[in-house]
This record gives structure tokens, sequence and C-alpha cells, in this order.
């Protein structure tokens, strides 16, 4: 491990980046390819989609005592200590996945990056780690479906991104430490590692090892070796203050290896209490949300086409296409891209009604695409009666835009301008 670190940071430093915030924020330059593709795709895929109940958060909340999905565990399973949650990796078969496939329906869909999630805070990676014997490579499907994605979808001309939500891992599992589970069983320690961790107030955990953020780190970098994403995504615990130092040493590692490739890539970032990567580090993402007006530097909304889960669940509450798209334009127009979560079944198929929803926004595009791809914003983003929720987590709640909404985007010396809504009277007026 040790040398595995020690040579990690002797890439971060090797230049032109170097671990400093400095550097980092005065090198990093958004990537061409990035600012133009407007519409990329989340993928939350792993062993969560075997039960498909409540959420992606199942691994955890099965643990939470007198949750819906506790009960429903010991109903449909039976107790924890009997079967826990590494008792559904023998069910994640994975045996209708077909990346080529997926990639044929996301370039249908104008589709033009895709961010399949690395390794959620279950701990399983869909990778083939080195790491770690619980990945999907060894276990369930027994493939490196994450490799599978990036030849497949590069192939078919869609840059390759990933995430990696092990940093919530550390938290992820401790609730099974409180009664009987198999999460205490040392016999899994390697899967539910961290959970031995006690909780110092109602909000607050006790803070990483040493060993832990050198292990997040190692398969950040993990990620990035084997498979060269063009961005990476990070969730929000990266935010807490003891990453500070690895997450400079990261970027700088990360950054000074897409030198190194000669492509352009980014970190996705978040904030939470105002810590995090700093602005200029990357592109800051802002889940499930909107921005009030244009944003002078480029960023991105993750959100999902259904408002309860980004994970696959058989009660899904989705959204309509015609939201989606009106979000989409409404992002665009403010200097920004959507980045828009699916969640396949556990056998490696998409929902129907996911893969309709592509196809709509896919035939909207083929038509007004020209509107959106390779676009900047205007002297301002639009104009109309209808305010747009602005924030994180502010798009579960439905708006109805009129034909006096309307977004404007430029290319060139091009101003297009945007109906949000078909007039009644077969007319518009942009004031």
């Amino acid at each position: 491990i040790e040398q595995r670190l020690a040579a990690i940071d002797a890439v971060a430093k090797r230049g032109p980046f170097q671990p400093t915030w400095a550097s980092i924020t005065n090198t990093f330059q958004t990537p061409k390819w990035y600012q133009d593709a407007k519409f990329g795709l989340f993928i939350h895929w792993g062993a969560y989609a075997v039960p498909a109940f409540g959420s992606e958060w199942y691994p955890r909340d099965m643990y939470v005592q007198g949750s819906k999905e506790f009960k429903h565990h010991v109903a449909t399973y039976g107790p924890q200590s009997q079967f826990g949650y590494k008792d559904f990796f023998q069910s994640f078969k994975a045996d209708k996945f077909d990346a080529t496939a997926w990639a044929k329906l996301f370039k249908e869909a104008g589709v033009k990056y895709v961010v399949p999630v690395a390794e959620h805070h279950d701990g399983f990676p869909m990778y083939d780690s080195d790491l770690t014997d619980w990945t999907a490579k060894k276990l369930g499907p027994q493939r490196d479906v994450i490799a599978e994605q990036a030849k497949a979808f590069r192939k078919a001309g869609i840059v390759f991104g990933a995430s990696s939500h092990r940093a919530e891992h550390w938290f992820f599992f401790e609730n099974g430490m409180y009664f009987d589970s198999d999460v205490r069983d040392p016999r899994f320690a390697d899967l539910y590692g961290p959970a031995v961790n006690k909780r110092t107030s109602e909000a607050q955990v006790e803070p990483p090892t040493k060993e832990f953020l050198d292990d997040w780190l190692l398969r950040s970098c993990e990620i990035v070796d084997k498979y060269r994403p063009e961005v990476l995504y990070f969730d929000w615990w990266i935010c807490q203050p003891v990453f500070q130092p690895y997450l400079k040493t990261f970027a700088a590692y990360y950054y000074n290896r897409g030198v190194e490739w000669k492509k352009q890539v980014a970190i996705n970032f978040k904030e939470w209490e105002g810590i995090s990567f700093p602005q200029g580090a990357g592109v800051f993402d802002m889940e499930r949300g909107a921005a009030a007006d244009i944003q002078p530097a480029f960023w991105q909304t993750c959100t999902s086409v259904s408002r309860n889960s980004w994970g696959y669940i058989t009660n899904h509450d989705y959204k309509e296409t015609r939201e989606i798209i009106h979000d989409l334009v409404d992002i665009v127009s403010k200097n920004g891209t959507m980045l828009l979560n699916i969640g396949p079944k556990a056998d490696g198929t998409i929902p129907e009604r996911e893969q309709q929803m592509l196809r709509e926004i896919g035939a909207w595009l083929k038509i007004n695409g020209e509107s959106i791809y390779g676009t900047r914003p205007w002297v301002k983003f639009g104009e109309g009666p209808t305010q747009s929720s602005t924030g994180s987590f502010s798009d579960k709640s439905k708006r109805q835009f009129t034909a006096a909404d309307f977004r404007f985007t430029t290319k060139g010396r091009t101003l297009y301008a945007i109906a949000l809504d078909w007039p009644t009277d077969g007319q518009w007026l942009i004031q």
C-alpha cells in the first residue's frame, strides 16, 4: 500500500499540476467537449437493484431498525443475521446486460457523455478492483461491467466518465452494529468495512481514519488508471474536512494523467457547509437542482428520471419527459449541462419506461439539438412569468411553463429562442 501511495504522490507532484489548490485552480481548464455536450447520462446500478425497494440506499436502510426497509427485509428475506446485504450478490446476475445495446439506446437519446457509478456507498465496486474481493468481477455478474461500458460507449462516440461514492461507505453500514446482523460478523469486514465506527451525535460520525482515507485515494486512482474516464464524479461526503489533503493529491494526480493521455478531463464536485473542491478546480455539480440565473462558470445538474430513487425500484415516481426537457433547456440557457440518471434492473435491462423517456428526449433533440449542443448563454437566459425552482433538491416540485416562457442560447452569431409551451392562439410574443 505504501508503495502505491508513494507512486500516486510522485505523479501528483510531477506537473504541470501540483497538489495545491492554487496550482490546480490556476491550471485547470474546463474541457471544451464538456461545455459542448450539454446532455449526459448517469447510471446507478448495483446489487441494490435486486430488492428494488425504497431506493438505492436500501443497503443502509435495511439495517435501520424500524424503517420500512428494515421491516420489508425481515418479512421478505428473514432476519439480517441470516440474510444480509451480501446475500443479494448471488441474485445480482446481470445476465441480460449488453453494453452495446445500451450504447445504441443512448445514441438514439442524444446523449453525449455517460457516467456509470463505479462504486456506490455499498462498497461493491462494479469494476475489477485489485483492492477487494467484493466486486462485480468476482461475485454476482462476474464481469467487469465498467470496462464493458467504457469500450462500448467509446466505440459509439460517447464520452466515458465514472463516479465514486466510496467516501460515504465510512458510515453506510454502521446501523448493523447495533443489533444481531451480519455486519457484526468479522468474516465480512472487508465488505462492511468501517461499520465499527459509532456516531458522536445524531448527525455526525467519527471522522474517517488514515487507513480508510488511504484506501479511498487508492480506489479513486485505480478507477483513473484502469478506465481513463474523462470526467470523474464525486458525491457529497468528500466535503468532510479530513478529505482536503487527499482531494488535492487526487486532483493533481488525475489532471496530470489527463495531460499524459492528451485528454481533457474534469472532476465533478459538490459543496457541503462551504467545504469541497474550490471553484475553478473542476466542474461544480448541483444535485437535483437549478440556478436562478446564468452562472459565470460552467456547471452541471445531476438529476434522475425518478423523484424517489436513483436506483431501480418497483414503485418509481417518474417525471414526465416534458419536465426533463424543460429542465435541460433551462440549465443549458444558464451555462450548465444536465446529467440525467437512469437505474437498470438487476438483470441488466433498462426499464421500459426509462427507455421510452430516453427515446422521447432523443426525438426532441434530433429536431431541436442545434439550439442545445455546442451553444453558449446569451446576455440573459430567458423571459416569461414562470419562475424556475432553484437550488439543490428543487426538482421535486412540478413546474408548468407557459407559451410566454422562453429560454435563449447562442452559437456564433445565431440566437435561439426556445419556447416552453405551444400557444393556444398559434402566436408567440417575445418581449
